[in-house]
């Protein structure tokens, strides 16, 4: 039988077993935090208190394994190169570049595009694909019956046939070209209407705009390039229309009549050759031969404008009295070279061939003389307009004029129907669908292979 001292022993033995297990715990506590404290000093500061170690052996080099491109991880790499250390952390701008997913690889079949240099636009990176096409330009001007020009109309209001057949339009615009001009002056026209044009060429460069460009060619007996293509406001055309003025051709006709007009006689015989002795002894005048060199003069400008851009109207304008004599190319062969390469010949007829008699009369041509007045022949095969005027005042008008009829023009674009490479001469027909309009195009082209 356990007595009251017996309790309170039993008591006092369990209270000190209690707080001897909580001492316990706390000590094994408290040596934990110092082991663990010691620990974080000995990585902050290796050298303190740390055993000495031996010196570690070099692993043997293995070669490095670099991953194929097609399975290279670059979300994860994010430019971390093997073996170099990480690029600097970059800004926000950066980073939120960097997350954006990268573009799926090209197939290695596909040409990189091409990318224009800086600064230099989108023509120096474009490239030329040369293919034989189908497609024809057609300018054309539109006249009322009173010759003026008529603006305001549509693709509807055309019909294109060539060879009889009616074509589709696959292009239409009204908007102006930028002009290639290839000015041709005829110097063996009279003295007197050389005078006229040369007063009326200082008005030649107000009838263009800066964005045109000139070149200037002469002929008489034989053709001269003046100058290349410059700007039509430059200074450079006013310094060269001022240097090819010319005297023109002088028109004195020995009589048959006087002490002199036997000419010179040496041993009984005339060494003039203009004068021809008759069988009853007196002498006739002959006029000598005349050297008109039309025809080379067209086709020097012509071969000078085929190497202009396909973005510009070509253009060859004439100032001249229309004779043709002596030149080595044929008027045929001209006009096939025009026609081949899309030109327009325009033209400001002076002289006897402007007047409404003579004009009419120069057009036929007369046995043992040279042919007159060829120039309509050139205009209306080619498209372009002539103009005639005998006086300074009506040459200044006609730069004005004939730039305007250029500016004003319809442009229409269709396939032709006939094979690529079928190379005759192609008839073309452009009719208006308005009552008492008149319509100028040229006559027709040959086909040749185009650069696109």
């Amino acid at each position: 039988m356990r007595t009251h001292g017996d309790f309170y022993a039993l008591c006092a033995q369990n209270v000190f077993g209690f707080f001897q297990g909580v001492a316990v715990k706390l000590g094994t506590w408290a040596v934990a935090v110092l082991l663990g404290s010691g620990a974080l000093c000995a990585q902050q500061n290796p050298t303190v208190n740390a055993p000495s170690a031996p010196a570690p052996i070099a692993p043997t080099p293995q070669p490095m394994l670099t991953a194929p491109r097609s399975l290279a991880l670059p979300g994860l790499l994010q430019g971390v190169t093997p073996g170099q250390s990480a690029p600097p952390a970059a800004s926000d701008s950066n980073a939120s570049a960097q997350s954006t997913p990268a573009p799926a690889p090209k197939p290695s079949n596909v040409p990189p595009p091409q990318i224009p240099v800086t600064g230099k636009g989108s023509s120096e990176a474009a490239f030329t694909l040369r293919t034989r096409v189908n497609f024809v330009l057609v300018p054309v001007i539109v006249k009322d019956s009173k010759g003026n020009l008529v603006p305001g109309l549509t693709w509807h209001d055309f019909k294109v046939f060539e060879d009889g057949v009616q074509q589709q339009l696959t292009f239409f615009t009204v908007d102006p070209f930028p002009l290639s001009v290839a000015f041709v002056l005829d110097q063996s026209v009279p003295s007197d209407t050389m005078k006229k044009v040369n007063d009326a060429l200082g008005a030649l460069q107000g009838a263009f705009t800066p964005y045109d460009e000139i070149s200037v060619f002469t002929y008489a007996s034989h053709v001269t390039q003046a100058t290349g293509f410059t700007g039509a406001q430059s200074q450079r055309l006013t310094a060269v229309l001022q240097r090819i003025q010319s005297p023109g051709r002088d028109m004195q006709v020995p009589g048959g009549y006087g002490p002199m007009s036997e000419g010179p006689v040496i041993n009984g015989h005339t060494i003039d050759p203009n004068v021809t002795p008759m069988h009853n002894g007196s002498y006739i005048p002959i006029i000598p031969h005349e050297i008109h060199t039309l025809n080379d003069a067209i086709l020097e400008a012509a071969n000078n404008l085929a190497q202009r851009g396909k973005g510009r109207r070509r253009i060859i304008y004439v100032i001249s009295d229309g004779k043709e004599h002596g030149s080595t190319s044929s008027y045929k062969e001209v006009v096939h070279y025009l026609l081949t390469n899309q030109i327009a010949v325009y033209g400001t007829l002076v002289g006897d061939s402007a007047t409404p008699v003579l004009g009419f009369l120069d057009k036929f041509h007369l046995p043992l003389l040279g042919i007159d007045n060829i120039l309509p022949k050139y205009t209306t095969a080619t498209g372009g307009q002539l103009d005639a005027e005998l006086s300074r005042n009506g040459i200044e008008r006609s730069f004005a004029k004939i730039a305007e009829q250029v500016r004003t023009e319809y442009t229409l674009g269709y396939n032709s129907h006939h094979s690529v490479f079928d190379s005759r001469f192609r008839q073309i027909e452009v009719q208006v669908l308005r009552p008492g309009l008149t319509v100028v195009a040229k006559q027709g082209y040959y086909p040749t292979a185009s650069a696109q």
